[in-house]
């Protein structure tokens, strides 16, 4: 549990510094994600995914 609750800490703080660092650019991109049609979207969210899906399989085998 202690491994998640690290994990779940890590992604929020990745997550946050672009809010904190570039919040105008983060706007700017939440409008052009607007404009981009569902299927797109759902394709790059799976890719993302899947990547670090990967990631972290890679990650576990080498330590």
């Amino acid at each position: 549990m202690s491994f998640f609750l690290s994990v779940v800490g890590m992604v929020l703080i990745v997550e946050g510094i672009p809010y904190f660092c570039f919040p105008s650019s983060v706007k700017a991109l939440a409008q052009k994600l607007m404009e981009l049609d569902e299927k797109s979207l759902r394709s790059m969210g799976f890719f993302l995914a899947l990547s670090g899906l990967i990631i972290i399989y890679i990650g576990r085998r080498v330590v």
